[in-house]
Order: C-alpha cells, then structure tokens, then sequence
C-alpha cells in the first residue's frame, strides 16, 4: 500500500511540474484577475 500511494505521489508531482501543463496552470492563475479587467471597462465606459 505503501509503494503504490508514493508512485502515485510522484506521479502527480511529475504531472503538475510537467511543461505541457504550464500554459494551462497560468491561465489558472490568472483568473481572479480576469474580472478586474472587465469591471475597469465597464467603470470607463460608465463615466
């Protein structure tokens, strides 16, 4: 039990550091800040 929860342990390290995942992980990241740029629009367009 042991040896299989730490290859899946490594398994998912190697899965979340993998390259094809970066672009993928960035675009996470970036979306609490996807609401500030429709919110400043709606303020410019308001005035």
């Amino acid at each position: 039990m042991t040896l299989s929860l730490m290859v899946a342990f490594v398994g998912l390290i190697f899965w979340a550091y993998s390259s094809r995942r970066k672009k993928d992980f960035e675009e996470a990241a970036n979306l609490p800040f996807a609401d500030e740029e429709s919110d400043k629009r709606t303020l410019k367009s308001g005035d």
